[in-house]
């Protein structure tokens, strides 16, 4: 669309484009709409029921947060997954999210504590019948209870920006490596007894940003085993 024309957009457009873009990047999230499906404009739009003009909108603001490719002759698809993509933005989470959390420490509440726990137990037997699915739902409310007082807005942002980045690829990680799962709920509960000890914030940040990058560290011993020899710490 050239750029005379996003100007026209009336504000009625932009709300419906801001539906389209929930409604696709929900069927990403869920995986309805998987790595390589095709998102045919005029389909949409008349499944919402609206013009190709907000639903194209839409596809715009996902192809900048890399949820979705848009090829010239070809049409727009969901983003396959991309190894260095993927390791890059979960090298960036590590220190973001381990900075967030170590910032938010001495703001949680027991009560905030206690949910974060309650949440790390039903991980817990989740893996008795491990779904990676609900698994990583249930990961990323513990991880968010735990970030989410962080005082600092931009970070937030950006731990969220992150977030957002790895929806689609973050159910294939626990089914390539499940065993990384059990070893995840452990971490969480030693993070929580920083926390609840009132540990130095340096340490709790480098508790959960080596418990983040561990994750990273599985996935590419299991498929990239001679890259993931000599890995840097993050």
């Amino acid at each position: 669309m050239a750029s005379d024309e996003i100007m026209t957009v009336a504000p009625s457009d932009q709300s419906k484009s801001q539906r389209a873009y929930h409604w696709i990047k929900g069927r990403i999230a869920n995986q309805d709409f998987t790595p390589g499906y095709r998102l045919v404009l005029g389909s949409i739009a008349g499944e919402l029921g609206m013009s190709v003009v907000p639903v194209r909108e839409a596809i715009r603001q996902l192809e900048a947060e890399g949820l979705v490719t848009f090829e010239r002759n070809v049409g727009a698809h969901v983003s396959m997954v991309d190894d260095t993509a993927y390791r890059y933005s979960m090298q960036a989470l590590s220190i973001l999210e381990g900075t967030a959390t170590a910032l938010a420490a001495r703001s949680l509440t027991a009560d905030e504590i206690s949910r974060a726990r309650a949440v790390n137990e039903l991980m817990v037997e989740v893996l008795d019948h491990f779904d990676p699915r609900s698994f990583t739902a249930l990961n990323q409310e513990f991880h968010s209870i735990l970030f989410a007082q962080c005082a600092n807005p931009r970070i937030l942002e950006l731990v969220n920006a992150e977030w957002a980045r790895l929806g689609h690829l973050r159910d294939s990680t626990f089914s390539f490596v499940p065993g990384r799962a059990a070893e995840s709920v452990r971490e969480h509960e030693k993070i929580l007894q920083l926390i609840e000890s009132d540990a130095p914030l340096g340490d709790i940040e480098m508790v959960a940003r080596r418990h983040r990058s561990a994750t990273l560290d599985a996935y590419l011993i299991h498929e990239h085993p001679d890259e993931a020899l000599g890995l840097p710490a993050f």
